[in-house]
């Protein structure tokens, strides 16, 4: 029996000719990723020295990336204290994968890694973000681990105790109607599976759908993966994953990329025609309670986010603003955009799309999670319903459990950002 694709990546990273789902291994780890929480981090890392008299050092700060995103700027003084400890520890450690608040190099850790090409296919990628998922879209086993798993994983380089993941393959064929994104794929396959159904398993996503989509729609497809309960989402790199790397990452020389074998053994396989998918909506207060569009038509809303780790990336503006062009937001909504990195917003900005958003209505905010985990930057009201790209709905994630949240694709926001209501973008949009 053949392998799938991260039983592949695991058996180069531990050196074993063959590993298969259920195996306990410890991998190699090609990239070591945390956000602010890497102040959490730093101190159980040092405990782990503590009694040593061993001095408290990274086993390789070329393959540790800390990005601060989650909360930027500081929205108070335990924030900025914490930070200043990141920023310490990072010149101290000699972390040149550094990336601070800055209008130059600055945005959300999962668009960070892909667009420096610090991410390669078949590389163990491990952040202490559930959404580390994202990076599978450029063929690596990329997953989220908690900050004391963290620091072994800086002192070794290696993480500990890993259980081998079945495998779910997901084959995706036909076109996408207009105004069908890949958010509106990956939230129908949630709907369909529940927040539950790929629990402790891998979604490998396959067909030539996929192959036609970017790698900006495949990291939107692989970051919510972990919403079905997947540990983590994989595309096999191809043409497209090597274009990405080499003409927008900066990456230089050959790429090797891993595929998994045609006998591979699945735990399941799912078939998904893309051309029949309607615009998709995720209803409070799950993400798979996701229904097509015209069941939630008309629903009144106070406030639109386009951005996050999700869908802040270019081409999600772009949709956004050409909706938007030379209309204007309704008055009795609140429009927030947060382009998902620096370099996104300044291309943004050159092609006129922040300036279209902004004549519209709309607010641009700074690179960063924004109002995402509920801590800043547009946080609800009491009885508000807010519709965004974002990933999670959950009861008070957008910081109060009085309120709504509903999840859609850019093109959805922009248009029922016209309206005041949650409105298809096909129709006359």
């Amino acid at each position: 029996m053949g392998m799938t694709l991260v039983e592949k990546i695991l058996s180069r990273a531990t050196g074993q000719a063959a590993v298969k789902a259920g195996d306990v291994v410890e991998p190699r780890v090609d990239l070591a990723m945390s956000h602010e929480n890497a102040a959490l981090v730093i101190n159980q890392f040092q405990e782990i020295y503590q009694g040593t008299g061993l001095d408290a050092r990274v086993w390789n700060p070329d393959k540790i990336a800390l990005i601060f995103d989650h909360r930027v700027p500081a929205e108070g003084a335990k924030t900025a204290t914490n930070q200043k400890k990141v920023r310490e520890f990072a010149t101290m450690q000699g972390i040149n994968k550094f990336h601070d608040i800055r209008g130059d190099e600055g945005g959300i850790c999962h668009q960070i890694l892909p667009e420096n090409g610090y991410v390669l296919p078949g590389q163990v990628v491990v952040g202490t973000d559930s959404h580390t998922t994202s990076h599978g879209a450029l063929g690596a086993f990329a997953f989220g681990i908690g900050a004391t798993e963290m620091a072994s994983v800086w002192a070794l380089g290696r993480v500990l105790n890993v259980e081998v993941p079945g495998t779910i393959k997901v084959e995706v064929h036909g076109d996408f109607q207009p105004y069908v994104l890949p958010k509106d794929l990956i939230l129908y396959l949630i709907g369909q599976i529940s927040a539950q159904g790929a629990n402790f398993k891998v979604i490998e996503f396959h067909g030539p759908t996929i192959r036609r989509i970017s790698t900006s729609g495949r990291l939107t497809i692989c970051n919510m993966a972990v919403e079905a309960g997947a540990t983590a989402g994989i595309v096999p790199a191809d043409t497209e994953s090597i274009r990405y790397l080499h003409e927008e990452a900066g990456v230089k020389g050959a790429i090797e990329a891993l595929h998994p074998d045609v006998d591979a053994n699945y735990d399941r396989v799912i078939e998904v025609d893309a051309s029949v998918l309607a615009p998709q909506v995720a209803c409070p207060h799950t993400v798979d309670n996701v229904k097509p569009i015209q069941e939630v038509v008309g629903k009144d809303i106070n406030q639109i986010v386009i951005g996050s780790c999700t869908n802040g990336r270019l081409d999600d503006i772009q949709i956004a603003a050409q909706i938007l062009e030379g209309k204007k937001v309704a008055r009795n909504v609140r429009m927030l955009v947060f382009p998902a990195s620096a370099r996104i917003y300044r291309q943004a900005l050159k092609e006129g799309y922040l300036m279209t958003l902004m004549e519209a209505g709309a607010v641009v905010m700074n690179s960063g999670c924004g109002p995402c985990l509920g801590v800043h930057q547009g946080a609800l009201a009491d009885g508000d319903v807010a519709l965004a790209t974002t990933n999670r709905n959950f009861k008070g994630r957008m910081g109060n459990p009085s309120a709504e949240v509903y999840l859609c694709s850019p093109a959805v926001a922009a248009a029922s950002a016209l309206t005041g209501k949650i409105t298809d973008p096909r129709k006359g949009a």
